[in-house]
């Protein structure tokens, strides 16, 4: 259960870090975030997984903006 801890812990501070400074401008939206701060903002949730897979790799975040609703996309 460790791990899960970790990646929650990751997954707020690369919210605060990278997509709380915006939220005002995608309010609503959901945004992949990689563990280096690329952001990929998108309308679906599933337009936002596949443009992380597609264009960021695998171990992001996808977060709906300015809602506490969080996962990992492997």
């Amino acid at each position: 259960m460790h791990g899960a801890r970790d990646s929650n812990a990751q997954s707020r501070l690369l919210y605060e870090r990278y997509v709380k400074p915006v939220e005002h401008e995608h309010h609503g939206e959901y945004v992949a975030v990689s563990p280096n701060g690329e952001l990929r903002f998108a309308l679906t949730l599933v337009e936002a997984m596949q443009r992380a897979e597609e264009e960021l790799g695998s171990g992001n975040f996808v977060f709906k903006v300015g809602e506490i609703a969080v996962g990992r996309w492997l």
